[in-house]
């Protein structure tokens, strides 16, 4: 028992010892690693980032990189962009300007669309096309469009520098100030024709039936946004035209209908010849006012989905004969309307085949202020049908006058007896459209043609030189754009077709 005791005891010390080591070196391991937890966190943190600031700085500037740094890259389609853009970057002879090679590649995605009708704009083209939408802006006033590498004219805004100087709808503009546009975009060459009020631009023009191209210069001007125009005509009918559709129009349009309800209104001819088009919502607003509750104004379609119809609301409706106007300058938002009234009010349609611009287009803004115009749907008719390309026919075709279509004279030029010109050409079918008997009218300036100057300069109250040169050239324009408006056929025939159905719906009414 004792030895067994013995054991015991010594078993004891044994344990009571090793637990007093076991005590000691924990002690003493705490002097060495005791630290409050925020100073351990924050010497890791430490410790990691200059870890990595050295390790970016050793592969970026090191003279053997071991890696290249790049942008990574998500979606494999961009690969190929990020490597060219990287290639250039390194080996092209001259530093790039890469806010100029990134616009580039934004810009050639767009041209690959084909679409003439979606761009890229950047920053100062899309600070000019914002100002287009406000209420006013400086340039010549014309709406123009890329087509098949050429930039063409859809309309000149009424009363603008450009209607002034005789630019036509299909007008194809090769220069500007000297400068081939061929191959610009829309915005690219908005962007050169647009400047301060009072400077003057020098385009050249390829217009059909011409073999010369034409020469104008126009002094730029304030191009206030004024879409909607009108007056009464005999027989208490109105004659609104609308140049474009801006954020106002509708309101605009509305407020004109209501003077001329107080004024006794029996009927309408709605006139959207040369209306190149604008926002969607302003035309449906105004097609909204004829159309009967329930019927549709127009379809959209998207990529993915089955046309969304856009039907009349109630409200206030006008139920009175309208006749439409339209032309080769009708376009888009003005299709639109006029469509909607053939349709589903019944409406004629005067004139000649509308442009043809069946799709929508949306504008996004980037955070560097550029935009991005591109085609998010197409639009079609109340019955389904897409005019795209092939443009709204008038129910009553009626062309414009031949002379309606002549070119614009540069005053600046003298024109007198013994020469011989396209441009005397000209000017003698404008002294024969007037009535100044010029002889024939084969560009040869001779005594009739002199005859008929002094004749004009007589009754302009002019120094009768029977030269054409400066004032006298002005007046001869402004005399023939006066007859052109007096003598409007189209709105001649819109007026027939608008007083017989007045004449008809009093006859049913008295019956």
């Amino acid at each position: 028992m004792r030895v067994v005791t013995i054991k015991m005891d010594e078993q004891k010390k044994d344990e009571m010892e090793q637990q007093e080591q076991a005590k000691a070196d924990v002690k003493l391991a705490g002097r060495f690693i005791q630290m409050k937890p925020f100073k351990f966190i924050m010497l890791m943190f430490l410790t990691i980032l200059i870890t990595a600031a050295l390790t970016i700085f050793a592969l970026t500037f090191g003279e053997e990189k071991i890696v290249e740094v790049k942008i990574p890259v998500e979606r494999s389609e961009f690969t190929k962009l990020y490597d060219a853009f990287d290639l250039l970057k390194k080996e092209y002879y001259q530093d790039i300007d890469d806010e100029q090679v990134i616009n580039g590649a934004i810009n050639g995605m767009f041209d690959a669309l084909g679409d003439p009708y979606s761009d890229y704009m950047a920053k100062e083209e899309a600070e000019q096309f914002n100002s287009s939408l406000s209420s006013s802006f400086q340039g010549i006033g014309a709406e123009v469009q890329e087509r098949n590498g050429f930039i063409t004219v859809v309309s000149p805004i009424k009363n603008s520098p450009a209607e002034k100087a005789g630019i036509l709808p299909q007008d194809i503009i090769l220069t500007v100030d000297g400068k081939s546009i061929q191959g610009f975009s829309a915005t690219e060459a908005v962007a050169l024709i647009r400047g301060e009020k009072g400077t003057a631009v020098k385009l050249t023009i390829k217009r059909d039936g011409h073999t010369e191209p034409i020469t104008l210069t126009i002094i730029r001007d304030d191009i206030p946004v004024e879409t909607v125009y009108g007056h009464m005509l005999e027989g208490n009918i109105a004659h609104i035209q609308i140049t474009s559709f801006s954020e106002n129009t509708a309101e605009e349009f509305t407020k004109m209908m209501s003077t001329y309800e107080e004024q006794g209104m029996k009927g309408i001819i709605l006139d959207l010849r040369q209306d190149p088009g604008g926002y969607l919502k302003a035309a449906e607003g105004i097609a909204d006012l004829f159309v009967p509750e329930g019927k549709p104004i127009v379809q959209v379609q998207n990529k993915d989905g089955e046309p969304q119809v856009v039907n009349a609301t109630s409200g206030k409706k006008y139920q009175l004969p309208i006749t439409v106007l339209v032309d080769g300058g009708s376009a888009s938002a003005s299709e639109i309307l006029a469509a909607a009234l053939k349709e589903s009010v019944g409406a004629k349609i005067v004139g000649e085949t509308s442009f043809g611009k069946g799709t929508v287009q949306n504008v996004a803004s980037l955070k560097d202020g550029s935009n991005l115009k591109f085609t998010m749907a197409k639009w079609l008719t109340p019955n389904g049908n897409w005019i795209h390309e092939k443009g709204i026919a008038p129910d009553v075709k009626v062309a414009y006058p031949s002379y309606a279509s002549l070119p614009y004279l540069n005053p600046s030029l003298e024109m007198k007896e013994g020469m011989q010109s396209d441009s005397i050409k000209a000017a003698e079918q404008m002294l024969e459209a007037l009535g100044y008997e010029p002889g024939k009218a084969d560009g040869q300036f001779d005594n009739y043609t002199t005859r008929a100057v002094k004749k004009l300069q007589e009754e302009k109250k002019l120094e009768e030189t029977g030269v054409l040169t400066g004032d006298t050239t002005y007046a001869l324009m402004d005399a023939l754009r006066v007859k052109i408006k007096q003598d409007d056929p189209q709105l001649g025939k819109a007026k027939e077709l608008v007083t017989a159905s007045i004449t008809e719906q009093t006859e049913d009414t008295n019956n």
